[in-house]
This record gives structure tokens, sequence and C-alpha cells, in this order.
């Protein structure tokens, strides 16, 4: 079977010195491309949000061909959408940009050069000696931008970002990427350091304002904001947080310590509660020395903070700082912020406050716009024997009479193709095995024998406690079929368990395998070593934590991902490790088998999500634009899409087909630690440390509930397998069941709605809440519904 990218057109691009991978080109988006090879561009100071792609993805060796850098935080294929500066007007000041057009000439940047010229529609101008056209690189723009910043800070009355942000098309807001635009290597005729970044990115503070008059400034636009009517207040009041940090850093940076400081004093308990860790991060950067390796600040600086404000409060605002002549803050709103203007009634606090919290802002709403192909693949289909009616149902060799009647939603959905699903072909998938058939048989059976759940049936819960891990246990998985448990551990093993009474047997030695016949009906017993056989399996070879672990469908395989940055498999048959997959260079927070088996998701702290065939010891895919560690990772039900939860706070969906971002989900107050996906595939459920379960509608893009109950970190969450609850595991030591086809019904997804973004959210979590379950004093690391709706949940005993 052909993996993922060998259907597509074949881009080579050395990850590793070893070998080629193979790797579609990108397309414009958060791409899937990414330069590397002893030079990933996405380290902790690197960030994984820098994606050079075009129709190169990459280079060889770490140095990427000069290519357009595309936004990070971009919608796939949206068109770029004029900034909020296209629409100040403000004059350009032409004496300026002749001056700076100059000084490009002269330090040989020809391509910044060419972009700025192209930015200001001068080509006509005789300008002294003409630049050679070339290709207008992001980079260009970027060293524009804070070269005319550096430029204009002497001239009165110039508003440095005017000219670079005109919103020409093609090169508008480039500056998405979490650590620059630049990746390291040769651009143009200069040589690039391995940090460009750095310096490029703090100039752009290079600003010659009078630091006493920073607080004034600041404290005139919150006097405005306080004052002014109650529909505006909530959404200008969106621009305290990125306002405060920008104008703290341009102090910082411009050397001015005691006004740094007495301003953040004075106006860091007017910041919201959610954004109390990232003013903890701020307060330490009290030198301009201590900005060049913060990883928080690279990704505020470079990352547009986006507001979503009515055109109304725009205009009032637009309004009251041309009138004070507020150049300051001006400036930071044209360079810094993206305001994502819409037509209709402002937003209310409540809403606001649903979609806000994330490390840059909320979604563009752009960015929710593509088609997501998010119905199920139809089921083949399968003569299922029916059996006598014998409890166990193990006479597997039962006339095969009519087909089961089949009770359940998942079977009749089977029948004939979900409009919503992508082509059956669209990604190549694995083909069913002999083995995989007779679970599937297996499956069917079991569901004939499951439990309708409800408000009045809920399921009962068998709680795993691990005892005497020490706080060591870091994850957990259990097979579908529910007959096997793993656990890493910190002490870098992986402990595989069985919870049937079938004892864990694995393969004979090679010279005991020589004396069996072949030929025997019985030879896959006879191979077997029951010597051996016991009811637990230590797993080593990693040399840390083990934070992720996943079992394959078919549970021949388990797959584990480790501090060490590796993720390894495992087989089941011989307990022994078969490939150490190296791509990560810092460690791997989450790894998840594809529902079809073959693929598998990894994403780790170098904020990069990575697709990987079990049989290519390189990713297919690599999804680049979280601004921090990637924490979790979950295949959608028909593995055409995967979705990451970050410390960045945002949850993102990915094609698997060509690595665009397609979904982009604002609204958690903490980093993201689960998901799961309906068993339709419609809907996505997240929780994070703020202890909030967020529903989305994948197809609309939309948050569609809340449920708020849990008082600390939700670990995992699980659908039932018809889907009519979701049951939640928290750090709080509670299980919390949910009604979700209550939480799901009457969805009001009209145009509007889908258009604005906006979004009512009822206050019905306690209605929702069937029910609350304590464990004495264990967290719940992991949930599990069996093939009957039996909840299996584990956790480690911590004694207080």
């Amino acid at each position: 079977m052909a993996a993922l990218a060998e259907e597509q057109t074949e881009v080579a691009v050395k990850l590793e010195p070893e070998g080629p991978p193979t790797l579609l080109p990108p397309q414009a988006g958060d791409g899937a491309g990414e330069g590397s090879g002893g030079t990933p561009n996405n380290g902790p100071n690197g960030g994984g949000g820098n994606v050079a792609a075009s129709s190169s993805a990459g280079g060889d060796g770490g140095t990427p061909k000069p290519a357009v850098a595309v936004s990070a935080a971009a919608p796939a294929g949206a068109a770029p959408v004029p900034t909020a500066a296209s629409e100040a007007g403000a004059p350009h000041d032409r004496q300026t940009l002749l001056a700076v057009l100059q000084f490009l000439r002269q330090s040989n940047l020809r391509e910044a050069e060419e972009a700025l010229r192209r930015e200001a529609r001068l080509l006509e101008e005789a300008v002294a000696g003409s630049g050679t056209p070339g290709e207008v690189d992001g980079a260009g723009t970027e060293a524009a931008s804070a070269l005319l910043s550096r430029v204009t800070a002497s001239v009165p009355g110039s508003t440095a970002s005017d000219p670079p942000s005109t919103g020409a098309s093609g090169a508008t807001v480039v500056s998405g990427s979490a650590s620059g635009s630049v990746a390291p290597g040769k651009v143009g005729n200069v040589a690039v350091e391995d940090q460009p970044d750095v310096s490029a990115v703090l100039s752009a503070y290079n600003q010659q304002g009078d630091p006493t008059m920073y607080e004034e400034y600041y404290s005139g636009l919150k006097h405005f904001i306080e004052c002014s009517l109650d529909c505006h207040r909530a959404e200008l009041s969106q621009l305290f947080y990125p306002l405060f940090v920008h104008m703290y850093l341009e102090l910082v940076y411009n050397q001015h310590e005691n006004e740094a400081k007495s301003f953040f004093e004075k106006f860091h308990g007017d910041q919201e509660c959610y954004y109390q860790d990232d003013l903890r991060v701020l307060s330490s950067l009290t030198k301009k020395e201590h900005m060049k390796g913060n990883e928080t600040m690279l990704d505020f600086r470079t990352s547009k903070f986006v507001l979503r404000i009515s055109r109304d409060s725009y205009q009032l605002l637009k309004r009251h700082l041309q009138e004070k002549q507020n150049n300051q803050i001006w400036n930071i709103v044209q360079e810094h912020l993206y305001i994502d203007i819409f037509d209709g009634m402002p937003r209310s606090k409540q809403q606001i406050d649903a979609m806000v919290g994330s490390l840059a802002g909320e979604a563009k709403r752009e960015a929710n716009k593509s088609k997501v192909f998010f119905g199920l693949l139809k089921e083949p289909e399968i003569e299922v024997p029916l059996d006598d009616e014998d409890e166990e149902g193990e006479n597997e060799e039962g006339k095969p009479k009519k087909k089961k009647p089949k009770k359940d939603s998942i079977g009749s959905k089977s029948k004939k193709q979900d409009p919503n699903a992508p082509p059956q072909n669209r990604i190549p998938l694995p083909e069913l095995k002999d083995s995989d058939k007779l679970d599937k048989i297996m499956n069917m059976k079991e569901t004939t024998k499951r439990v309708r759940l409800g408000p009045d049936c809920l399921p009962s819960i068998c709680f795993y406690t691990f005892l005497n891990a020490y706080q060591g246990l870091t994850a957990v998985d259990v097979t579908d079929d529910s007959s096997l448990i793993a656990g890493g551990f910190a002490d870098s093993t992986v402990r595989v368990w069985s919870v049937t009474p079938k004892k864990l047997r694995s393969v004979k030695q090679a010279s005991d395998l020589n004396l069996i016949d072949k030929e025997s009906d019985d030879v896959l017993e006879r191979i077997m070593d029951e010597k051996t056989a016991s009811e637990l399996k230590i797993l080593y070879g990693h040399s840390g934590p083990v934070y992720g672990a996943s079992f394959s469908p078919d549970r021949n395989y388990l797959l584990s991902s480790s501090e060490d940055g590796t993720v390894r498999l495992w087989s089941l048959q011989t307990f022994t490790c078969l490939v150490g997959y190296k791509g990560h260079n810092y460690p791997v927070w989450d790894t998840q088998f594809s529902p079809y088996g073959y693929y598998f998701v990894s994403g780790g702290h170098d904020r990069v999500a990575r697709l990987w065939a079990t049989d290519h010891y390189q990713p297919l895919r690599i999804f680049a634009g979280h601004l921090a560690d990637v924490n979790c990772t979950r295949f959608h039900p028909n593995s055409n899409y995967v979705a990451t939860g970050s410390a960045d706070r945002t949850v993102r969906l990915w094609d698997v087909l060509n690595g665009n971002c397609v979904r982009i989900f604002t609204g958690h107050k903490g980093p993201i630690h689960s998901l799961t996906f309906s068993p339709n595939g419609r809907f996505l459920a997240t929780g994070a440390t703020d202890g909030r379960v967020l529903l989305w509608d994948i197809g609309h893009g939309l948050m569609v509930g809340e449920l708020k109950g849990h008082t600390d970190t939700v670990c995992s969450l699980r659908f039932s397998r018809d889907g009519e609850i979701l049951a939640s595991g928290s750090m709080d030591n509670t299980v919390r069941l949910w009604d979700a086809i209550k939480a799901f019904e009457d969805l009001e997804t009209d145009d509007f709605t889908t258009a604005t973004g906006h979004i009512n959210l009822p206050e019905n979590s306690q209605e929702l809440l069937l029910g609350t379950y304590m464990t004495k004093s264990t967290p719940v690391v992991h949930l599990h519904f069996t093939r009957r709706n039996l909840v299996l949940a584990a956790g480690a005993y911590s004694p207080q």
C-alpha cells in the first residue's frame, strides 16, 4: 500500500541526513513544509510557526530557498485581508521613502528594496540606480518595515508603520510565524545568522516616543474606552492587553527601565485574569538583553494579535486616536494588531469572553471558512453470521443466515455514503486484513448487546487505579476491545497489562520456532511461548519519561512518545521495539494511531505536530502554526483530519491530505490537554487547565457549548460509542458525565451566526451534568468506553 504522500507529486525534503521522505508541496496557508536538516525552524527560540512555503517546500540541509514566508495564523487558501492600517490612509512621506530605498540599495538589500518599492507604488519614480527585479519575499517586507521604523523615528509627524502596512496584495500581514519570517540560510545576497529574527523583530520597538508620555497615552485611551457607550466598551476593552504588552516592551527595548517598571505596576492589574501567566513572564523582562532569548516575547511580537471588532466601534477608536494625535498607540494598532472588522451589532462582554484568551487573540473569521469533510467513510460490507443465542457469542462458525438487524446509529450510517464524508479514496488507507474483518464481526456482535445510554440510563464506571506509581504515571491507553491497558511511566518504561483472564504471550525464540510444524492448523497457537506468559510485560527503550501511548486498532502494535524526543513502535507479539521515529528535537507530549491504523500523529515541545506512516522513518506531513507546545493530538474518525491542542490556548484542525490548517478554535483560557471527536465526526470536545470543556461544531467552525464544573485541568474526554454521553476526567479527582444529545440539539447555526462568528452560549452546564463521580485521591488520566458502553477510567493514586 502506498503511503499518503506517494499518491501525490513528490518533493524531496531532507529532514535528516539519512534519506529523503515524501512530502507534498504545501499549499498557501499553514503549510506542511519545513526546511530542516540539522537546523529546523522550530526550536524553542525559533518556534514552530515559521513555515517557509511556496512552490518549493524548503531546500536541503537547512537552507530553504527564499520564498514567501506564509503567515502561520493565516487561513488555508484565504485571500490576504487588508489590515486596519489599510483603512488609516495616512499620507506617505515621500522623502523618507526615498531615503530608505537608497539605504536599502547601498546595503545591497535588493529584494527588500524591490518589495518596498512595490508596496509604495514608486516603481515609476526615478531612484538613483535601479534594483534588480526579483521575487518579493516576506523577509523583504519585514526588513523594510523594521528599517522604515528606524529611519522615520526622527521624522516628526510620520507614522512609522504606514508604508509597509498598506495592505498591497500578496505582501500583507507577513508576521504570523512564531520566529520571524526568515529561515536560517541565505536570503538574496545577504548572509543571515542562525537567529536572524531577534534583531529584526526587536528593531520594530526602536521608537523614540517620549517615555514619560506612555502612561498618559494609555490612561487617556483607558479613560476614553471606559467612558464610551456600553455596547462599544466591551469590544474596545480588548485593546487593553495587547497595547499594554507592546508599550511595555517598547519602553524596555529603548532602555527606559524605570518608566517601564512604573508603567507595568500601574496598569498590569487592569488586565483580564486569564492573562496572568503571560504577565508573569512579561514582568521578568526588565532589560533589553532579556528580550532576545524570550520565546513569549518573540511570539507576541511576530504574531499579529487578532481582535474582532464591529465597524462602529473601530470608527469610534480611529476618530479618538486621530483627534488626540495619539501616534504612539496608532502605530502599535497598525503594526502589531490585526483588526478583523465586521458589520453589524457590537458583541456583548459575554460573547467576547467566550472567544478570547489565546496567545494571539481570536482566530480570524477567514481561518474557519474552508470546507471540512466531517462525515464518516462508508464501512465495507461484511457478512455477519448470526449465532444461536449463546451468551458469549463465541460460535463463530454458525451458519450465515441473514445479516443481523443493525440497531445502532453507527451501523445504519455505514449503509449509504454520508453527504459530508470525504471521497473514499481521498487519502490512501490500508486494506482490511482477514483478522480485521473478524474483529469487525466481533464488534458488531458486541454492539447488539450495547447498553443504550441516556439521562435515565447512565453507564457504570470501572476505575483502574495504579498503586505505588509515586506520581510516575504519565500516560495511559486502552485497546478498542478493552483487553489490554498500557501505562507510560516517568522511569522511561512502558508497561502493558492484560485486563482479561488471558495472559500476555510472546512468540517463541527462533531456535524453538524451527521445531514447529508450519503446516499444522494450530500453528499460530504453537508459536506462542506459554512459559513466559504473564499478566504484565515491561518494555524498555526510552531514555526519558513516557508522555504518550497509543494501541493500534488491530492490537498488534503500541506507540509510545517520550521526553527523549522519539516515538517508538512496539510489537505486541514479541514485546520488543521495532522502530524509533526521530523527528522531534524536544520532548514529544502525545502520539495517536489513526482509527484505520498505518498512520499516526505526534506533537511536542517543538510546537509542531507530525504525521507519520509506520513504514516510513521520516514524517509525511509537518503541521506547523502553533505558538507553543502541542500537548495533545487526535485523529478525526474518518482519518482525513488531525486535531491538535496547544499551550498557546488554541485548537487547530489540520487536513492530512495537504497539511493545511482548516480550523482554529479559540476560547480556552489555559493550555489544552484533551481532545475527542464525537462518533459521527461532526463535533469536537476540548478540555484545558481552565477546567472548562468546550464543544465545537466542525462544519461551521463555531463554539456551540461550554461545560463548567471541573475545578482543575481536564485530562481526558471521551464520547460514548453512540455519542449520547460525554465523559470528562480531571485532576480534581472526578469523572463527570454530560448529556451530549441535549448539548448538541437545536443548534443555532444560521447564516448570520456563521458569517460573524457571534455565539450565544446557553448557561446550562448544570442541566447537562448527569453525574459526578469522585475518586478517593486519584486524578483521572484516561477514559475509555467499552464496546458495550461501560466506562473504564484510569489514574495513579496520589496520597495527599
